[in-house]
Formats: C-alpha cells, structure tokens, sequence
C-alpha cells in the first residue's frame, strides 16, 4: 500500500457539550532512558537522580529516576489529544508524585471528569498515573476550558531524534592533536 491510499490517522476532539462528569480517556507509554536524557536537553534539568548512574545509586531510590514533570506531561497529553482533545486550553494543575518512575516502566495517565462548568465551558479532571504494577505514580486535579467547536485533523508524525553522547576523553585527545 502507498502513501497516497494509506489510513490517516485523525485526531479529534470532543466538544464541552459531548462531555459529562464520569467521562475518561487515557494514554499510555513507557518510559526510556532516553526520553529523560531527551527532557533533560529540553529543560536543562541535569539533576543526576535522572542521568547519573554512579549517584543516582546514592540517593532514596538506588537508581536514575524519571523527572516527575515528564511523567505529568503524560496528562497532557491525554487532555489536548483525547479528552477533551484538540483545542483545550489547560488552565491549572494540582499534582502529587506518590512514587518514583524507572526507566523501562509503562506508565498509563488516566483522566476522568469531575466538574463541568457551563458558563465558562471549563471542566475540572481527576488525574491518575499509574506504572505497569498497578502502583499509582502520580494524582491530582487538572482544569481546562474545553473547546466548544468539533476540530478533526491528520495526527502530526513526530520526527524521529537520536541524542548523541559526548565523550569527554575523546573530546580531550582530539583538541591536543
């Protein structure tokens, strides 16, 4: 099958008046260690609980630890891609990180609709991330306004990004030569 006659995937949204308390969706993903070395050459978060094995082995949880903030995004996504999806504007966040997220753990965000508000179109949600074991990761509240017009448009395909590692050895011979 070519390009021209594949499926396109859609994405699409769901309007504050198709939605009602109760209503859920989620995402999952697991969680690698490059997606940490990726969020830490984002943000500049080089904390070594995230990418320094020989300390991280030190702290509370023996091992490189996902940053919690990269693990919330997980919610984000939920909220601009499938509930309420294209067109949320994400307003607030209340979270709590209940436990620690390892590279290798699939975590599944959950968000469920607690609160409408029909006047301002906003609607208030209980988040969840929970990892593979069933072991909640992260909860909280988040508060969007919904979008009140349908939007429906092809998924974006997300490039493909290769983190290269510098060796500071090599880096150090190669500026004697």
């Amino acid at each position: 099958m070519d390009e021209s006659t594949a499926a396109v995937a859609l994405i699409e949204n769901r309007v504050f008046d198709e939605i009602g308390i109760g209503d859920t969706a989620s995402v999952t993903r697991s969680i690698r260690l490059e997606d940490i070395e990726l969020f830490a050459v984002i943000t500049g978060d080089i904390n070594p609980a995230h990418l320094d094995p020989e300390y991280a082995s030190t702290d509370m949880f023996h091992h490189i630890v996902s940053q919690g903030v990269l693990t919330a995004g997980l919610i984000s996504a939920v909220l601009g891609t499938k509930l309420p999806g294209p067109g949320t504007i994400y307003l607030a966040q209340d979270l709590q990180f209940r436990a620690p997220v390892s590279p290798g753990d699939t975590i599944t965000a959950t968000v469920t609709v607690t609160t409408t508000n029909p006047q301002k179109h906003r609607l208030v949600l209980d988040c969840h991330c929970v990892n593979q074991d069933g072991v909640e990761v992260i909860r909280g509240t988040a508060t969007v306004q919904a979008p009140v017009e349908k939007i429906s448009r092809p998924a974006v395909q997300l490039p493909e990004v290769r983190l290269t590692h510098h060796d500071p050895q090599a880096a150090e011979e190669s500026s004697k030569s």
